[in-house]
């Protein structure tokens, strides 16, 4: 199970009378000891390229989020609501975690936890108006009634106008025992999936019903995160599957948190590389069990926060690295856990003092003894910063494009605004040397000069605005967030319009992508996403391109760009997504089963058919896997070996034609879990069941 994120949870409900806010670590909870930065050589250049051909998501109206919580005293002052509104915040999440299984928003309380004073939801929502941001508000599914969730949207918004859009059913409601884990109220006799989704469908109706321009949100498991993968005692598949296949017609969006753990900051910092596996995944899971219209559904995350340097320069990179890859990838809000949280255990992390404090701002309190105090109420702490720097980042309306990095310490990424202009974030997350890094371009020419340069480095307690360096050239200090904004060299010419987005048509090596087709006289080109420099995969003037040669189970993401008679290239189309299949016929067939997983690892079975004439006398079976945190640690009925991602499983054993042999293996992963696609026997591509 994903310990860090129960430990986040079973914190949420750990009281401190005698302050605004609750501590973040229960009682006896201690702090990993933060490990040496291993020695690193400096490189002399990192290479980083941002591909505008390569459009990704667009960021909507409410991309930034952070919880408020009825614990915290300062919910909805003048002063915080003018500090969240300085960062850009968006979108503000109430009650407050998994406070919302146990509040009634009726007489405002929370039995079992602690309340405090001027927290109501007409003072959160009057806070929300000032900072200018929209409300997700929580039903309180663990305690509450579907009536009680509908009264509720009726006084929101046919009492008090509040045109309220955003409602999630409970929070983290697969940590209710069901698993073996209880944090969560759920006073249902049955804490299955089937029965909460059950209960979402009844939730929906009833608000719904009061005002139909809602969109509710169910509780979902972010792949790669505890319990995701896990079948529960009863179930038929997993919190995710039972959920969306029951629930799926009635909710608008997925909300997901995730709290990706680790003991020192490296290790947090690093698992930012997940975020586009572990969205591709929940969006598949989407469309496979939620049924017809399934891609109406959008995906929340509204949670999210580090183990280690909660507040200080950790904190800070990982949230603007997270919030900027998941939003790429059409996340259409993320939220920060949250704006005041309180002193935990007390540490130094690169230098600066960590008060082990989930929030943005500080709670100007003490630890028990006395021994230290946090800094004045209210002070930013550094992750507020970074929230910031995305607030000046990631705009409504904004295109993110692809980038790529050759250096695992340096996260890069890229939007494209409106008016044609760039916005490049570079993350150093080395936490004692500077990099130097090279920017390439494509498919975009920045303007001579120096560019604006916004820097947040570690230590630092505001944001520097500059200019420096060049669009293609900036010095990253240790440890710090650099963001550039750059014209193009040809500003103000107008250009063609993108595209619509594409369909595709695919077999296991070929696919067929189509395009609404635009102005007369335009040229089409089809770009394959690949990191920073896009590969072009054909051009037509016509409103479709057949690509071939491509390989049997991959996944692929495209875009399509339209070029005029002038040679102006369009934005790129919002990118289509598809996976080839494997042979319709072929001399062997392969079923793959995750017959049962716990969470980062499960015991997979493979069965093997010779479907030609002949036997097959001594076969090698290989396949590869998706991501580097994936691997066999054991096997049997043949011997395994593995190689990089590749596995090779060999025996010296006979095959009968129409014959079927089974091997099987136990399988370890350390993120999400995508499961290979494609097979070969003796170098044959063999269809995949």
């Amino acid at each position: 199970m994903n310990l860090p994120l129960l430990r986040r949870a079973l914190a949420s409900t750990v009281l401190l009378a005698t302050v605004t806010a609750v501590t973040a670590a229960p009682p006896g909870a201690t702090t990993p000891a933060l490990a040496a930065a291993p020695a690193r050589a400096l490189a002399a250049e990192t290479r980083v390229d941002v591909d505008v051909r390569a459009g990704l998501a667009t960021v909507g109206d409410v991309a930034l989020g952070v919880n408020h919580a009825i614990w915290d005293a300062q919910l909805g002052t003048p002063a915080v609501s003018g500090l969240l509104k300085d960062a850009g915040v968006q979108m503000l999440r109430y009650p407050g975690g998994s406070y919302a299984d146990i509040y009634h928003w009726r007489d405002h309380t929370a039995p079992g936890g602690y309340v405090a004073p001027g927290t109501d939801f007409d003072t959160f929502m009057a806070g929300a108006r000032r900072t200018g941001a929209e409300p997700m508000i929580i039903a309180n599914y663990g305690t509450g009634t579907a009536q009680e969730a509908a009264d509720w949207v009726r006084y929101a918004n046919i009492t008090k106008g509040y045109d309220a859009t955003y409602w999630t059913i409970g929070n983290e409601n697969y940590g209710n025992g069901h698993y073996g884990s209880a944090w969560e109220a759920d006073e249902h006799a049955d804490k299955s999936p089937k029965e909460y989704a059950a209960t979402v469908v009844a939730y929906a109706e009833a608000m719904k019903a009061v005002d139909p321009t809602i969109k509710i949100g169910a509780v979902l498991t972010m792949p790669g995160n505890w319990p995701d993968g896990i079948v529960g005692p009863g179930d038929q598949g997993s919190w995710n599957q039972e959920v969306l296949s029951r629930a799926g017609s009635v909710i608008d969006f997925a909300d997901v948190h995730w709290y990706p753990g680790g003991s020192t900051p490296a290790e947090t910092l690093i698992k930012t590389s997940h975020i586009q596996e572990a969205t591709v995944l929940l969006r598949q899971q989407i469309d496979q069990y939620a049924g017809a219209n399934a891609g109406r559904i959008g995906i929340s995350m509204t949670e999210t926060n580090v183990d280690v340097g909660r507040n200080t320069q950790p904190g800070a990179l990982f949230l603007a690295d997270v919030y900027s890859g998941l939003l790429a990838q059409g996340v259409f809000t993320v939220h920060w856990w949250n704006v005041h949280n309180g002193i935990g255990d007390v540490s130094t992390v690169a230098g600066q003092t960590d008060y082990d404090d989930y929030g943005l701002l500080s709670s100007g309190n003490c630890t028990a003894d006395g021994s230290v105090c946090q800094p004045p109420l209210n002070t930013p702490f550094a992750p507020y910063h970074a929230l910031s720097l995305m607030g000046d980042f990631a705009r409504t309306g904004d295109r993110f494009v692809g980038t790529g990095s050759g250096d695992p310490l340096v996260s890069a990424h890229a939007v494209r605004r409106p008016d044609g202009d760039i916005a490049v974030l570079l993350i150093n997350k080395d936490p004692a040397e500077s990099r130097t890094v090279t920017v390439n371009y494509h498919g975009f020419t920045p303007a001579a000069g120096t560019p604006a340069v916004a820097t947040f480095a570690n230590g630092d307690d505001e944001i520097t605005t500059t200019t420096a360096g060049t669009a293609t050239a900036q010095t990253l200090a240790p440890y710090s967030i650099t963001l550039l904004t750059l014209h193009p060299a040809a500003a103000g010419t107008a250009v063609p319009s993108a595209p619509a987005r594409p369909t595709a048509t695919t077999t296991d090596r070929t696919a067929t992508i189509t395009w609404p087709r635009g102005a007369a006289g335009l040229k089409y080109e089809v770009y394959r996403q690949n990191g920073g420099i896009s590969e072009l995969l054909g051009e037509t003037t016509g409103s479709s391109l057949t690509v071939r040669n491509l390989e049997p189970g991959r996944r692929y993401t495209v875009n399509v760009l339209a070029r005029d008679n002038a040679g102006r290239l369009s934005p790129a189309s919002p990118p289509l997504t598809f996976t080839t299949g494997t042979p319709a016929a072929s001399a062997c067939t392969v079923k793959f089963r995750d017959t049962s997983d716990w969470g980062n690892g499960f015991v997979g079975s493979i069965d093997i058919t010779n479907n030609a004439a002949a036997p097959v006398n001594g076969w090698t079976l290989a396949f590869t896997w998706p991501t580097t945190w994936q691997s066999v640690s054991s096997g049997w009925s043949a011997t395994w070996e593995q190689t990089g991602r590749t596995v090779r499983v060999t025996t010296d054993s006979s095959l009968a034609a129409g014959a079927t042999t089974t091997v099987g293996f136990v399988g370890s992963y350390s993120g999400p879990n995508a499961l290979p696609q494609a097979f070969t026997l003796n170098g044959t591509v063999c269809t995949t069941t």
